[in-house]
């Protein structure tokens, strides 16, 4: 099938780290200061309409306005008290401290992000929010600094895309989930073909676009890690243009698609697997 073989954009992986820092950095300063890339100026506290009103109450309005996710992993993974949850690029928190509040004080949640300015900012948000079961840790996606079998869920918003490779960031999750564990993440995926000159932009890369791998390449390589149970729920779907607008925001915001020739191309999904018991 021509759509799952269509490659996406060949970069050095430190190449692509270095422009996702400095975007997701600038991210967060503007956190910092009031103003949240999808809010438009305005303090929009269920960051892009993923969260719901309660969920705010419990969270400092910075960690939504530095949420650059695609959906809301906290609400669609099922996560039980005393569990240990890692966010694999955890940003301003916000999936963190939700999960921390979910699993409970006898349960544990890590974040894990490369950029300082959005640990700082969680570290933050943490304080404000009064929450102990939690520690932010800085490192890459495809090298956890954590042990063999050590959590019980991982999530993730619209992050995994970003990686250059997506190999060794499957290999990681499946490394640390405990036997049994849950993969449980939100991410933007291609369901067919996408215009030549998105899959080759570095500015498409940053914006989840030239990074999102087709359906079925992304459910090849969870089996070819070991997952098993993999499953996709399109949650909704949006073209190139729905996602970067010209200030550079990547903003996932559910709503209409956009009627253009890619229309429905690329789409935002919760993506559940199992690592065997």
């Amino acid at each position: 099938m021509a759509s799952t073989a269509q490659n996406v954009l060949f970069m050095d992986t430190e190449e692509i780290r270095e422009r996702v820092r400095e975007w997701y950095s600038a991210a967060a300063k503007q956190a910092v200061s009031g103003f949240g890339c999808c809010s438009g100026g305005n303090v929009d506290t269920t960051a892009a309409g993923f969260y719901s009103e309660e969920e705010a109450a419990q969270i400092p309005v910075e960690a939504y306005l530095a949420s650059l996710g695609c959906g809301n992993p906290t609400a669609l993974a099922r996560l039980n008290p005393g569990e240990t949850v890692l966010d694999l690029g955890s940003g301003g928190g916000i999936d963190v401290l939700l999960s921390a509040k979910r699993v409970g004080p006898t349960g544990f949640a890590y974040g894990l992000d490369m950029t300082d300015e959005m640990l700082d900012l969680a570290e933050q948000n943490r304080r404000k929010a009064g929450v102990e079961n939690v520690r932010f840790l800085k490192g890459y996606i495809e090298k956890v600094p954590l042990p063999d079998n050590a959590v019980d869920v991982i999530i993730s918003n619209c992050v995994i895309n970003l990686a250059a490779d997506k190999r060794p960031v499957l290999k990681e999750a499946f490394r640390v989930l405990k036997p049994g564990g849950r993969f449980a993440v939100s991410d933007v995926i291609r369901q067919g073909d996408a215009p030549e000159e998105v899959l080759q932009s570095v500015e498409s890369w940053t914006s989840c676009v030239a990074g999102a791998l087709h359906r079925d390449v992304y459910e090849q390589l969870l089996k070819e890690t070991g997952f098993t149970n993999i499953g996709f729920e399109v949650t909704h779907t949006y073209n190139s243009a729905d996602i970067s607008g010209e200030d550079g925001c990547s903003c996932c915001e559910p709503g209409e698609s956009v009627s253009t020739q890619d229309d429905e191309v690329f789409a935002s999904a919760f993506i559940r697997a199992t690592k065997p018991a």
